[in-house]
């Protein structure tokens, strides 16, 4: 919401500043002008980039205009989640709790966090973890390394459109020069009609330098920064579950392995200790329901 409040207040300022000077609004509007740089720019973000990353872009763009990161209630699942499976192993052992990371949509504990459930790359990351813990021949530094390079590789590649949405706001300057240079040759081309209209022709053309740097200081560039801000929230449950993970490897109780957790969530959404242990605490007395359910059914 804050990204359309923001590109309001923009547009607004920019069409109403302009009239109050005694400009004519209608002169802004060249849409050959903004088809040459949009066409341009558009093709040329083509080229740069494999079709990962545009379908990429598109959802991130999406996100962005939508703020879409985690809340508190989504870091409440995700420690939920985790205290269910420690529990679980510190309980009952490794045989029992095998059948939740291999095959996460049938388990009874993971069924209790639907949005945890359909973050597929979240889920993975847990129950890859899970599962070298459960094999218990690595120790706690090598996991944490392991942990590292995976989310340096998740970084990077949830930072893709990023990188090419900026490259793409640096070069629109200059793709409106060349929407200018263009408006300038058409004008040369009608030197000899009459001051009004070779005004009207020079006017368009410089419409095209105003474009290309409006669109890029004032509409490109902040989308951009504001997807590497979601998309580096978003990443933010990860944190969550390695340092959860590697205090309960390095002998904590799980309760206290949440806290660990539980400290690199920001202030803004971070859940208090009490509702921590409220969430789990029910968690743990719905999901053990759950289990005896489905044995119940079996």
């Amino acid at each position: 919401m804050t990204v359309i409040i923001g590109l309001v207040i923009a547009f607004a300022s920019l069409i109403g500043g302009f009239a109050a000077m005694g400009g004519k609004v209608m002169v802004l509007w060249q849409p050959w002008e903004v088809l040459i740089i949009c066409g341009v720019a558009i093709g040329a973000y083509v080229v740069a980039n494999p079709l990962k990353t545009i379908k990429d872009s598109v959802t991130a763009t999406s996100d962005a205009l939508r703020n879409a990161v985690p809340a508190k209630r989504d870091y409440l699942d995700v420690l939920a989640l985790l205290y269910g499976l420690m529990r679980e192993l510190r309980s009952k052992g490794r045989n029992q709790v095998e059948p939740h990371i291999e095959d996460p949509n049938s388990s009874a504990i993971f069924q209790n966090f639907p949005k945890v459930l359909r973050n597929a790359s979240l889920t993975t990351f847990v129950c890859d973890y899970f599962r070298l813990i459960i094999v218990g021949n690595a120790r706690a530094h090598e996991i944490e390394a392991l942990m590292d390079e995976e989310l340096h590789t998740i970084h990077r590649d949830q930072m893709k459109p990023y990188h090419a949405m900026t490259i793409l706001a640096e070069s629109l300057p200059a793709i409106g020069i060349v929407a200018a240079v263009l408006g300038v040759i058409k004008a040369m081309g009608a030197i000899d009609q009459s001051p009004q209209i070779l005004g009207s022709l020079i006017g368009a053309a410089l419409v095209g330098t105003f474009l290309g740097i409006f669109l890029s200081y004032a509409l490109v560039s902040p989308i951009a920064n504001k997807i590497k801000s979601v998309r580096e929230s978003r990443l933010r449950p990860y944190i969550v579950v390695k340092q959860t993970l590697l205090a309960f490897m390095n002998g904590a109780d799980p309760q206290i392995a949440l806290e660990h957790g539980r400290k690199t969530i920001s202030d803004s959404s971070r859940p208090t200790i009490d509702e921590v242990e409220n969430e789990t605490m029910a968690a743990a007395s719905g999901g053990a329901d759950n289990i005896q359910d489905l044995q119940g059914a079996a």
